[in-house]
């Protein structure tokens, strides 16, 4: 029996069960649960409107975002907009519950001190985030070793001023749909850079950083894995392959790596893209790598461009999971039974997070307090600021 919504998995974590609310255009502010989904079928926000859904697959959950509007810094005079996150958890929930934390914290910290939005101040945020979480490793390594081999991709998007930033560690992906009058469809145009082993330059890159090391690669069952253990070659947290100091007993041994290392594997440093806003640019779709494992950049933006806007990230989930269903020859009515841990077999944790951009909008500089909102998919968290 899949039990409704996702259960707090630490203690005084703060997770909050999303309700169903009364109907209204956009639903609960809270967002609602559909068994292991939860979404916010439409919201406002400074620069246009929003969707949110994720599914869960894993038996703890391990997807986090979030989306803040309103503020970028914590000066009345600074910079408004809009931020996305999307962050792909592995090896445990830890790490990416903590960017959910802290990363919009320390960009807007960053944001004030520097006075400005940046890419600068966006690489910064994601730098003090990691070395934030790798402290909390050190100072719980005795206790809970195993902190030391949990880590989670990092997807961002800050939209100010008519620009998109885009920051990226990992595989989650952020795509562009822009309007294509002469036909009346959308293209869609991929804005983030993705780090995974998978793809030949990333390998090219890790062969460059380590000439030393033979098996900074490895192809293991068919898949590329850096030093034969993970997929990807960037992330925030992952700290026995960044430190030495943490790849050692008491961690467990599967993750200790025969021979110790002077430079840090796995990189925290994000790859960053800055697009400037067309007027054609309709919808940006953030998404984990649990969506684009079954649809493609075209096949996603082409189901945001034909439905309405109400429900669209879950949508997107929906054609993933019937996809992932088919894949394994089997109904979508009988895999919405599997309870989650179970479901990891056949899908990962996905999350999507769409925004609608208003091109009247995006290029102001003030906004309305009414406006500004601060939510949290999987918990539901959402609340004005004056």
């Amino acid at each position: 029996m899949v039990k409704p919504c996702w259960k707090p998995s630490v203690e005084g974590d703060g997770s909050r069960r999303g309700s169903d609310g009364t109907a209204r255009r956009g639903g609960d502010p809270n967002g609602r649960c559909d068994g292991l989904m939860w979404y916010k079928d439409l919201g406002s926000l400074v620069n246009g409107e929003f969707s949110m859904a994720v599914i869960q697959a894993n038996g703890l959950l391990e997807d986090q975002c979030q989306l803040e509007s309103g503020s970028l810094s914590f000066l009345n005079s600074g910079p408004s907009g809009t931020f996305i996150g999307v962050y792909d958890g592995h090896g445990g929930p830890e790490t990416s519950r903590f960017i959910n934390e802290s990363l919009f914290q320390n960009f807007k910290k960053i944001a004030t001190e520097h006075q400005e939005v940046s890419a600068n101040v966006i690489k910064k945020a994601f730098l003090a985030t990691e070395e934030e979480f790798i402290s909390q490793v050190k100072q719980q390594w005795l206790e809970k070793p195993q902190l030391a081999s949990v880590g989670s991709c990092c997807l961002v998007g800050v939209i100010c001023d008519g620009l998109v930033y885009v920051a990226n560690v990992g595989d989650s992906r952020v795509v562009l749909g822009r309007a294509e009058p002469a036909y009346g469809g959308v293209t869609a145009l991929q804005l983030s850079t993705e780090h995974n082993a998978s793809i030949e330059s990333v390998r090219d890159e890790l062969r460059l950083l380590h000439p030393d090391d033979p098996q900074i690669v490895v192809l293991k069952h068919k898949v590329w894995r850096v030093k034969g253990i993970i997929q990807v070659s960037r992330s925030i947290g992952d700290a026995y392959l960044k430190k030495a100091e943490f790849n050692k007993a008491p961690l467990l041994a599967k993750f200790r790596l025969p021979e110790p290392f002077s430079k840090q594997i796995l990189n925290p440093e994000p790859s960053i893209f800055i697009h400037k806003l067309n007027p054609k640019d309709q919808f940006l779709i953030f998404a984990s790598d649990g969506l684009w494992e079954h649809l493609t950049n075209q096949e996603a933006v082409d189901i945001v461009h034909n439905y309405s806007r109400n429900g669209i990230a879950k949508r997107l989930v929906k054609a993933a999971l019937k996809l992932a269903a088919k894949k394994r020859e089997m109904r979508y009515s009988d895999l919405k039974k599997i309870d989650r841990g179970v479901r990891r077999h056949f899908h990962d944790d996905i999350t999507v997070v769409v925004v609608f951009l208003d091109q009247s909008s995006v290029s102001r500089s003030f906004f309305r307090s009414s406006t500004s909102v601060s939510i949290r998919g999987s918990r539901g968290v959402s609340s004005p600021r004056s």
